[in-house]
């Protein structure tokens, strides 16, 4: 009975070691766990109010005349027609989804408003190359997708946004190293585990009790880190972005696949600490009175 008890540590450890795996390779080709990114920034209508005024002046750049083309002068026409289109008129995406490792890009489809009739979704277009120690700039990356005549600084672009993001930046390298060092210290547990399947005795449960807290406890760094981050980062973009059609949201998928993670690697602990317990009590038993 103790024996087949022993097969629960794995099916746990082993459980935990894909999810943080996923959660590590999210979003590494389009279509692979998009949904499980730390947080993604709506671009879709990014320089709407600086579209509008340019069109409803005089000194309208060449560059942003030929989106009123179509649409003549009417600021009015052009909110109603041009701004599903922003994004793609100055040359930029709807959405950048953050990853890990990386950073997906694409477009909203139909498009990125939400009415009755229309629940945008998300189509991944392209993910950047994946690196060890990313870290996302949405300043430089915006910067070199703008069509050429328009800069950030046209578009009223925060620069609390770009102070925010670029603060965040040495705690999202700690959190990369602490989540390798938790999801190979997991790997290291279900690897215990398989092994003191065979071999079940008060030092082996010792050592994988040991192997197990010590995972949780990188597992829980990485994902309380995680956390703020996503938090800190999308209150400071909804807070500072607002007024010029910038704005965030939470990887709640991301977020739920790294706690569960460091969640069964705590119960795992604990199954070993019991198995612990009663390997101890059992050796005691055998030893004779006096």
């Amino acid at each position: 009975m103790l024996r087949l008890a022993a097969i629960l540590p794995i099916v746990l450890s082993f459980t935990a070691f894909i999810l943080s795996l996923l959660c590590l390779f999210a979003g590494s080709k389009v279509g692979f766990l998009e949904n499980a990114d730390l947080l993604t920034l709506n671009t879709s209508m990014l320089g709407q109010n600086f579209v509008e005024s340019k069109l409803s002046s005089s000194s309208s750049s060449s560059v942003l005349s030929s989106i009123g083309k179509d649409v003549g002068k009417d600021v009015s026409k052009v909110a109603s027609t041009v701004v599903s289109d922003i994004a793609k008129e100055i040359n930029i995406h709807d959405f950048y989804s953050v990853h890990l490792l990386d950073f997906c890009e694409g477009y909203y489809t139909p498009s990125p408003i939400i009415n009755a009739t229309s629940h945008p979704k998300k189509n991944v277009t392209s993910c950047s190359n994946q690196t060890a120690l990313f870290h996302f700039d949405p300043t430089t990356i915006l910067q070199k997708e703008l069509k050429p005549g328009v800069k950030l600084s046209d578009l009223k672009w925060p620069s609390a946004v770009e102070d925010g993001i670029r603060a965040a930046e040495l705690a999202s390298k700690v959190m990369y190293v602490v989540y390798c060092i938790g999801i190979a210290t997991t790997f290291l547990a279900f690897l215990g585990a398989v092994i003191s399947f065979w071999t079940l005795s008060t030092l082996s449960a010792l050592v994988n009790l040991t192997i197990s807290m010590f995972a949780c406890f990188c597992l829980m760094v990485a994902s309380a880190i995680a956390t703020g981050i996503i938090n800190k980062v999308v209150q400071i973009v909804n807070s500072n972005g607002n007024s010029i059609g910038l704005s965030a949201t939470k990887g709640t998928t991301f977020v739920g696949m790294t706690w569960a993670s460091d969640i069964l690697m705590l119960l795992t602990g604990f199954v070993w600490l019991f198995h612990f317990f009663h390997s101890r009590k059992q050796a005691m038993a055998f030893i004779p009175e006096g």
